[in-house]
């Protein structure tokens, strides 16, 4: 019976490990403005969530920098206009911008950053979205994050 009992146990705790969310995920920039998605889903089992960006192109962030903005979907477009006056140095983020969930730095050429952000600041039945906020790249840099 202990026997039983135990292989029951190792069953349950080895399977909810395989069912466990995904609360992280890697997304690329390229020198062809372009994510390597177009939308995100994140489990509403998870703490936090984080995202890597990378770039593989061959650009310098002043020439061809992205960065990764997490924001309500109708804040994405007034956040990258209000951006544009920061400049570089600063992400081309405003300052305390508060509509701004969570953001990387602006990387170029071959480098990377994360950003790990509280899941408890979505909501399932808002619609949020990532983009890039460089000058001009949200027109093809855009995306959706649902949470499931």
């Amino acid at each position: 019976m202990f026997a039983k009992l135990v292989a029951v146990s190792l069953l349950t705790l080895a399977s909810s490990q395989l069912m466990a969310a995904e609360c992280k995920t890697t997304i690329d920039s390229t020198d062809q403005m372009s994510f390597s998605t177009k939308a995100i889903e994140i489990d509403k089992s998870c703490k936090t969530f984080t995202v890597e960006l990378t770039h593989s192109g061959n650009l310098p962030k002043n020439v061809m920098g992205h960065n990764w903005v997490l924001s309500k979907e109708a804040d994405m477009q007034p956040i990258a206009t209000d951006g544009l006056s920061a400049g570089i140095d600063k992400n081309y983020l405003k300052d305390g911008d508060t509509r701004v969930i969570a953001h990387t730095k602006l990387i170029g050429a071959k480098e990377t950053d994360s950003v790990t952000f509280d899941v408890s600041k979505l909501s399932a039945s808002e619609k949020y979205g990532f983009f890039c906020s460089f000058p001009g790249h949200i027109s093809m840099m855009k995306g959706t994050v649902t949470l499931k």
